[in-house]
């Protein structure tokens, strides 16, 4: 295959992918705007679903709830999977790091039905022994998004810090820096692209989330994923692509800002690499 035919060939492959992945986003945002009560036929132009989304206490209590769960747990997973991160790439050979290393990666690969089932068991047995939790909800549902979500985070940080060269980390301690002021001063800022991916990750995860959330959640904590899909069940409304389509602005302008971030921490990182090797 030459050059020419191999162009054609990744770019028909490329425009393809594309097209599938952004093609029906396309059209939801299209038919957030029709006038019809019936999803998928076109009724005209009309802003009504707008208004009748923001008339919609419910609609906005789950996804209040969701954004608040969403949060805490992306924080609190990008804390502790950079934690692991450094741990298991920084503190070479440990005792137990092997197993340590596997419940890292265990919940890459455990089915989400497992590990909803293992959570609920695991609340419901900790209710009787000890008394908490009191109900299923915002706390449980944030236990389980942080359980599964800080090893995406952890992932992204290893891979960060075995592509990252030590030559200022070495220099600060040749300066005389201590361990901690090293990993403050010099580690995380260098750290801090792949921890803003890891972030945005996890809290799209648990934005995403449905299986996992339906097992540890009670009556009274509906998360968006949930009311969506009981909406599915008994028959979707329009309003829902109008919600979908804020999402999808939000999520998009969220991607920017954070691109602008880690692009500008990727020249602060060539530009402190480069004054390193001229005092070399």
């Amino acid at each position: 295959m030459n050059n020419g035919k191999r162009s054609i060939f990744l770019l028909s492959t490329l425009s393809f992918g594309l097209a599938f992945l952004y093609v029906p986003m396309i059209m939801l945002i299209i038919y957030s705007f029709n006038k019809s009560k019936i999803v998928a036929i076109w009724g005209g132009f009309s802003t009504k679903w707008y208004a009748v989304l923001f008339d919609s206490p419910e609609v906005w209590e789950a996804v209040a709830l969701s954004f608040k769960i969403a949060t805490v747990n992306a924080c609190f997973a990008t804390l502790l999977g950079t934690l692991a991160g450094l741990a298991l790439v920084r503190f070479g050979r440990f005792k137990g790091r092997t197993l340590f290393s596997g419940m890292i990666s265990a919940p890459l690969v455990m089915p989400e039905v497992i590990t909803g089932l293992s959570l609920l068991l695991l609340f419901i047995t900790l209710k009787e022994f000890i008394g908490w939790p009191d109900e299923r909800g915002f706390t449980t549902i944030t236990i389980a998004h942080i359980t599964f979500s800080m090893a995406y985070v952890a992932v992204i940080i290893q891979s960060r810090l075995a592509g990252m060269v030590q030559d200022l980390e070495e220099a600060a301690q040749d300066l005389g820096a201590k361990p901690l002021r090293v990993l403050i001063d010099i580690t995380l800022p260098l750290l801090a692209p792949g921890m803003v991916a890891g972030w945005l990750l996890a809290f799209t995860l648990s934005l995403d989330d449905l299986i996992i959330a339906s097992f540890v959640t009670g009556p009274e904590a509906v998360t968006l994923p949930i009311l969506i899909y009981s909406r599915i069940r008994l028959g979707l409304r329009p309003d829902i692509n109008a919600l979908a389509t804020i999402i999808i602005l939000v999520v998009a302008i969220g991607v920017l800002i954070a691109g602008y971030i880690m692009l500008r921490q990727q020249r602060q990182r060539e530009l402190d690499l480069s004054m390193v090797a001229e005092e070399k």
